[in-house]
């Protein structure tokens, strides 16, 4: 599993990216899953870095998290509206485990309380999805040329231009 620290130091400038859209959308980002006949979907999503993991956790009974159960793949996707891309834009790639650990719940629901007001402590998760993230890209406009990066654990980052 490629933890979060592990992504940075091996990807900083996806992360970089990935890291800023994301606050600058009040960590919302949208997440692909499978549908159980194949087809996509897109939701909505905010998921957070807590304790060295990307952890995407959140309301009960979506049905997003009954995709991810069923089959673990994703792509979380940070929001944008701009259509010129001025601030870039960046994918995340992988597959979830559900963690079951109830002290790390709590933990997660301490901080998230701590860190935005938002009370969920006490409350059960019936999904608590960590992230192992098997790619990454960006894609930045700068000088009039598309700036794509590209990142696979182990083989670091590498840019094409177009």
């Amino acid at each position: 599993m490629t933890t979060w620290s592990e992504f940075t130091a091996q990807a900083p400038r996806i992360a970089n990216i990935f890291t800023r859209r994301h606050r600058a959308t009040g960590n919302l980002c949208m997440l692909a899953t499978l549908r159980a006949d194949g087809s996509p979907r897109i939701s909505p999503v905010e998921p957070r870095v807590f304790e060295d993991m990307l952890v995407i956790a959140g309301m009960p009974g979506t049905t997003k998290f009954k995709d991810l159960a069923r089959d673990p793949r994703f792509c979380l996707h940070t929001a944008t509206v701009d259509t010129m891309v001025g601030d870039g834009d960046a994918k995340l790639f992988g597959t979830v485990t559900d963690l079951p650990d109830k002290e790390v719940h709590r933990r997660f629901a301490q901080a998230l309380f701590e860190e935005n007001g938002f009370d969920i402590r006490g409350q059960e998760f019936d999904h608590f999805f960590v992230a192992d993230l098997t790619s990454a890209s960006t894609v930045e406009v700068a000088d009039d040329k598309l700036h794509i990066t590209i990142w696979k654990p182990g083989e670091g980052e590498r840019v094409v231009e177009r």
